[in-house]
């Protein structure tokens, strides 16, 4: 049976019975819902996220940043929960307009900079501490080229095949089709890189691999999307797999991976090293 036809409007108006599972926090227009300011602790970055995706590709980078010895990198942790429209608050709206997680705080200085997209979080940690961002010119660009690929890619991963894939209402073959093949394309690019060099941007690891990993470790590990690494074949791209299982045996990604989660084994906040320990040691 094909998919059912849809002509669409002239003009489009915002349908709020539209299903799905984020129906409910889904809408076209930005801004506050309701005036709630954001909570504080005593470290000098504070981190507002959700261990998602995109929210562990932080959490990753300051583990790995704590790891190496930068003590500057400290940092609380607070949990926005999306499903409750957490981000839709004024004091989350102040430090992202765009209201995504994950949104960063850095009180280090005298006057409190927000970093929000997490490309430019993890470029504003890696610059900001000298680590896992080349300096010469060219690894640097590779290594930006990589980042920014990423970041590109994202979108058709989640709000494209995984939205299609897991979260849609209804299952039709078209987009899901359309997504899958374009994920397995972008899988494919990684792999055919990672077949050339260890890591993404070259001999060394950087926040370009802590980026890709965010998405790919969920298909590498076999917990992205229900069975989603099974449909897409993902075993059979084995320098990725090689290059994920590399990284998921890294501390700082054991320990990022966890933080701003719910759930047994999971850290919901983050606000000392502490935290973290106490999870891992059950």
């Amino acid at each position: 049976m094909a998919d059912p036809t849809y002509t669409p409007p002239a003009v489009w108006t915002w349908d709020q019975a539209s299903g799905g599972q984020f129906a409910n926090i889904n809408r076209p227009i930005s801004g506050a819902t309701h005036d709630k300011e954001l909570p504080r602790g005593e470290h000098p970055l504070q981190l507002y996220s959700l261990g998602t995706p995109n929210g562990q590709k932080v959490t990753i980078l300051l583990e790995e940043l704590l790891a190496a010895g930068h003590a500057g990198a400290e940092y609380d942790a607070w949990l926005i929960n999306i499903g409750e429209g957490d981000q839709f608050s004024s004091g989350f709206v102040s430090i992202n307009p765009n209201s995504k997680i994950p949104a960063l705080l850095d009180c280090s200085g005298k006057t409190p900079i927000r970093v929000f997209e997490s490309g430019a979080i993890l470029f504003h940690l890696a610059e900001k501490f000298g680590a896992f961002l080349p300096t010469e010119p060219a690894a640097r660009a590779e290594c930006m080229s990589w980042l920014m690929w990423q970041m590109g890619s994202a979108p058709m991963i989640g709000g494209g095949f995984g939205h299609f894939y897991a979260y849609a209402p209804e299952k039709y073959e078209y987009p899901i089709n359309r997504y899958a093949m374009e994920t397995k394309r972008l899988l494919d690019v990684a792999d055919k890189r990672l077949g050339e060099k260890r890591y993404l941007a070259g001999d060394e690891y950087t926040i370009a691999d802590i980026a890709a990993y965010g998405w790919f470790g969920g298909f590498i590990r076999g917990d992205a999307y229900g069975n989603a690494s099974t449909f897409l074949d993902v075993p059979s791209y084995q320098n990725l797999v090689r290059w994920g299982e590399e990284l998921a045996s890294r501390e700082g990604v054991k320990r990022g991976r966890i933080v701003n989660r719910k759930g047994e084994g999971f850290v919901p906040e983050r606000h000392s090293a502490a935290d973290i320990d106490a999870v891992l040691a059950q």
